[in-house]
């Protein structure tokens, strides 16, 4: 019913820049989309929020990309993107779409996960 795929990302040099998209395909009984989010996780780390949106257009970020990277949203094409500027080798993850969706007729809301898409920053 709700399907996210990522792409954009890639091998970059430090202080390169890449967006990566994430295209949002839903079947059915959507009601509405509701926020979306930028994960990423390291190799032997946990998970962590990057940047959100909600439907209304506010963001947030975490401090280690604040002023570096920007999320936004085209929602007349259904569609995330997050643009990562200077980028550090530290940026180097596994990072993955979220987003959250409200269903017919019950108005239930849950969350779901794109299969992410590799970024590495080396030189």
């Amino acid at each position: 019913q709700v399907q996210l795929v990522e792409s954009g990302g890639g091998l970059v040099q430090p202080g390169g820049s890449l967006r990566l998209s994430c295209v949002v395909s839903t079947s059915g009984n959507i009601f509405s989309i509701n926020a979306m989010g930028w994960y990423r996780q390291a190799p032997g780390k946990e998970r962590e929020s990057v940047a959100g949106i909600t439907n209304s257009g506010s963001t947030n970020y975490a401090d280690s990309v604040k002023g570096r990277f920007t999320i936004s949203r085209d929602n007349a094409k259904n569609t995330v993107y997050l643009q990562m500027n200077s980028l550090k080798p530290e940026d180097t993850a596994v990072y993955y779409c979220k987003g959250s969706f409200t269903h017919h007729p019950k108005y239930q809301t849950y969350d779901y996960w794109g299969q992410g898409t590799q970024v590495t920053v080396s030189s």
